[in-house]
C-alpha cells in the first residue's frame, strides 16, 4: 500500500520490458503480479506529473494486464467505457514513455482515441457506449467472415445507463461472441467474494461445465419438459449464489462474482471464457484506487487530480469534466489545494441553495453531475429536493418535465456535453410543452485537458434554435448569479451556459431578482467598432477594446437577442464584431448576423468564436491563442478586416 505519490520516476524493471501487448504475453503467469505492482506505482507516478483521473485506473490494473495477456489485441477488440480506466491501457500498449505528455497540447488524450493508436478500439469519453460499439464491431466482424473476439469494459455507474440496457438486450437478441466485462467498484457487495460465489464463477466459466451445458440443452431440446426444467433448475441454482439472472434473461452467460485484483485467477476465467460461444458477462469486482491509500480511503473525491508540488508534496483534487469531490477525508501528507476565487460551479451551488431556502418548488436534478456542478451543499441541506438520476441525462430531462407539469420547478444542472445526449427529450418533453425547467449548463465552452470529447462547443448552435428556449450566457460570476434567477423566474424553458473553472473574481450580489429579459449592457464606449460579447468572450472584449477605443456590449441573452441594441450599434459604428467561445457555424454571430441581414442593416460584420473542427486537448488560454481568440489576436482580426473593408477608422 502507497502512502504518498512517486515524485521521481520509480525503478520499474519488468514494466519497462513491455512495449506492446506481445511483450507481456512472454512473461510467465506468475510474474504478473509484480507486473501489477509496478503498473500501479508508475500510474501514480505519471498521473502525479500530468493531473489526471487516478482512482479508476488504480482499480483495473489486473484487469487491463489480464485483458491483453489472454487475448488478441488490436485485433481483438476492446473497449474501454468511458476511459476514466484506460491509462495503465495507455502504458502497456506502447505509450509508457508518452505518459508524461498526458492532457497536454501535442500530447497524450485524457481518454481512449481511435487516431491516438490502434489499440484503442473506439474514442470514448462519454459514459455506457461500449456495450453498443463492441457489438457494432462484432456485427462488422461477422459479416466480413473475421474472427476476432469484440470486449467491453463497462463499470456499475455506467450501467445505470438505459443505453447500456438496450444495446444488452439486441446482443442477446443476435446471440454471438460479445464479452461485456463489469466491472463493479462498489464496496457494498465486496463480501460477496467469499468461497462459494468464486468456486461456482469458475464452474460457470469452465469447459466442461460449458460442454454440458450447451451440449445437453441441445439433446434435451427434443424433449421440452425436461429442457424447461434443466433451464429452470440451472437458473434458479445461479440465482441463490448471484445477481446475475437479469442478464441470464437477456440472454448472456452471467459468470460471477470475481476477484478483480486475482491476476492469475482473471487469467483462467478469461481463457476459458474466450473459449465459449455466444454472448458472456463476466461481473467482477475491484477496489477504485486500489493501492493507494488517499484513492481507497477517499474514492470519489480522488476520481481525479490535479499535478502535485513536488517541493510541497501537496497534492490537489482536479477540478476537471466528471470529477465528483467530495468533501471527504485527506491523508495527512496531501492536502487539497486552497482556491483564492470561486468557480461558476460554486456559484451555481451557493445559488441554488439560496433559493431553496425561499422557494418549497426548487428542485435539482442531475445525471450524476452533482458534486462536479456543485451540488454539494443543497444535496445535504435539501436532500428530499435533490434527485441524482445516474448517468441518465434523458431520463433526467424527461423527469424534469414530469415535475415541472405538475407544479414543480426544477433546475437541471449538466455539462454542455452531456445534456447533448438528450437532445431529442430537451425539444419533445420540456420545450414542445413549454415547461418551466432550467438547465445550468456548467463546461460550457474549452474545457481545457479533457479535450474535445468534454468541450462544450455546440449548445448555443444548439439551443437558440429550439422554440420557446431562453438561452442566457453570464460574463462573470455575478451575471451568472442574475441570470440563474432570471431564467428561473421565467415561464417556460431556460439555460444559462457558464465555464468550466473559477471566474474573474467579481464579487456576487445576493439577490435572487431577475434581469430584464433580451436586455444587454454595455460594458465600454468607444468609436468606429462595437464588440458584441457573449459569456466568456466579454472579459477578452473589453480587453482587445482598450487597444481600439472600441464599444463592447455585454450580449447577455443569445435568445432572445437584444435587437435594439444592436440596431444602436449598427447605426453609430462602422464594424460590428461578435465574439463567443461557442461554434462560429450556427451560433450567437449567426444570430446577429440574420437579425441584421433582416432589418437591411448595411455594415460590415466579423465573427470571432470556435472554428469548424474538434480541438484537441491543451491549456484553455494556450488554445485561445491557437485559435485567434485571445485579446492579441482579436485586435489583429478587427484591424484586418477593418482594412479589407477599407474603413477609416478612429479606433486604430
Amino acid at each position: 500500500m502507497l502512502n504518498e505519490i512517486p515524485v521521481v520516476r520509480p525503478e520499474t524493471p519488468l514494466l519497462d520490458q513491455i512495449n506492446n501487448p506481445a511483450d507481456l504475453k512472454q512473461l510467465r503467469l506468475d510474474q504478473l503480479p509484480r507486473l501489477a505492482e509496478e503498473l500501479r506505482v508508475f500510474l501514480l507516478y505519471a498521473v502525479g506529473q500530468t493531473g489526471g483521473h487516478l482512482g479508476a485506473g488504480l482499480g483495473v490494473v489486473e484487469l487491463t494486464i489480464a485483458l491483453h495477456y489472454v487475448f488478441n489485441t488490436p485485433e481483438d477488440k476492446l473497449v474501454w467505457d468511458v476511459g476514466h480506466q484506460a491509462y495503465p491501457h495507455k502504458i502497456l500498449t506502447g505509450r509508457r514513455d508518452q505518459m508524461l505528455s498526458m492532457r497536454q497540447a501535442g500530447g497524450l488524450t485524457a481518454f481512449p482515441s481511435r487516431g491516438e493508436s490502434e489499440f484503442d478500439a473506439f474514442g470514448v469519453g462519454h459514459s455506457s457506449t461500449s456495450i453498443s460499439a463492441a457489438l457494432g464491431m462484432m456485427v462488422a466482424a461477422r459479416l466480413q467472415n473475421q474472427d476476432h473476439h469484440s470486449i467491453a469494459v463497462i463499470g456499475d455507474g455506467a450501467m445505470t445507463a438505459g443505453m447500456a440496457f438496450e444495446a444488452l438486450n439486441h446482443a442477446g437478441h443476435l446471440d454471438d461472441n460479445i464479452l461485456v466485462i463489469l466491472n463493479d467498484n462498489n464496496m457494498s457487495i465486496s463480501n460477496n467474494i467469499g468461497g462459494l460465489s468464486s468456486y461456482f464463477a469458475r464452474m460457470w466459466a469452465s469447459k466442461p461445465y460449458n460442454f454440458i451445458r450447451t451440449g445437453g440443452k441441445r439433446i434435451l431440446a427434443k424433449i421440452p419438459p425436461a429442457s424447461k426444467a434443466i433451464h429452470r433448475a440451472e437458473e434458479y441454482m445461479k440465482g441463490m449464489v448471484s445477481p446475475g439472472t437479469l442478464f441470464e434473461e437477456i440472454g448472456f452467460n452471467y459468470i460471477g462474482l470475481i476477484d478483480g485484483h486475482n491476476t492469475s485467477g482473471l487469467v483462467e476465467i478469461l481463457s476459458n471464457i474466450k473459449t465459449l460461444r455466444g454472448p458472456q458477462l463476466l461481473h467482477i469486482v475491484t477496489q477504485k484506487g486500489k493501492g493507494y491509500s488517499a484513492s481507497e480511503n477517499d474514492p470519489f473525491g480522488m476520481h481525479a487530480m490535479s499535478k502535485i508540488d513536488a517541493s510541497k508534496k501537496t497534492v490537489s483534487r482536479d477540478s476537471g469534466a466528471e470529477n465528483f469531490a467530495s468533501a471527504g477525508s485527506e491523508s495527512k501528507t496531501f492536502a487539497p489545494e486552497k482556491k483564492s476565487a470561486v468557480s461558476y460551479s460554486q456559484v451555481f451551488g451557493n445559488w441554488l441553495c439560496e433559493l431553496a431556502s425561499q422557494d418549497q418548488l426548487v428542485v435539482g436534478v442531475t445525471p450524476a453531475m452533482g458534486e462536479g456542478s456543485g451540488m454539494q451543499d443543497f444535496s445535504q441541506q435539501y436532500p428530499d429536493r435533490f434527485h441524482d438520476v445516474a448517468i441518465a441525462e434523458q431520463h433526467a430531462v424527461t423527469f424534469a418535465a414530469g415535475m415541472a407539469c405538475d407544479g414543480l420547478k426544477p433546475v437541471v444542472a449538466i455539462y454542455s456535453t452531456f445534456l447533448q445526449r438528450a437532445y431529442d427529450q430537451l425539444i419533445h418533453d420540456v420545450a414542445l410543452q413549454n415547461l418551466n425547467v432550467l438547465f445550468a449548463i456548467d463546461r460550457a465552452g474549452l474545457v481545457g485537458e479533457d479535450g474535445p470529447t468534454h468541450a462544450g462547443s455546440f449548445d448555443l448552435s444548439y439551443l437558440r434554435c429550439i422554440p420557446n428556449m431562453l438561452v442566457m450566457t453570464p460574463s462573470d460570476e455575478n451575471e451568472t448569479h442574475k441570470l440563474l434567477s432570471t431564467g428561473y423566474h421565467h415561464q417556460g424553458p431556460a439555460a444559462v451556459r457558464y465555464p468550466r473553472g473559477k471566474g474573474p473574481g467579481v464579487a456576487v450580489e445576493h439577490s435572487l431578482e431577475p434581469v430584464p429579459i433580451g436586455k444587454g449592457v454595455v460594458r465600454r464606449r468607444g468609436k468606429s467598432v462595437a464588440i458584441l460579447g457573449f459569456g466568456s468572450m466579454v472579459g477578452p472584449a473589453l480587453k482587445a477594446a482598450d487597444s481600439l477605443n472600441a464599444t463592447v456590449v455585454d450580449m447577455r441573452f443569445v435568445k432572445p437577442l437584444d435587437e435594439n441594441l444592436i440596431g444602436d450599434m449598427a447605426a453609430e459604428h462602422q464594424l460590428i464584431v461578435t465574439i463567443e467561445e461557442n461554434a462560429v457555424k450556427g451560433g450567437a454571430g449567426s444570430a446577429v448576423n440574420e437579425f441584421l441581414l433582416q432589418a437591411n442593416y448595411q455594415i460590415p460584420v466579423l465573427n470571432l468564436g470556435l472554428p469548424d473542427e474538434f480541438l484537441e486537448h491543451g491549456k484553455v488560454p494556450e488554445m485561445l491563442s491557437a485559435i485567434k481568440l485571445d485579446s492579441d489576436s482579436i485586435v489583429a482580426a478587427i484591424k484586418k478586416k477593418l482594412k479589407d473593408c477599407k474603413i477609416q477608422s478612429e479606433a486604430v
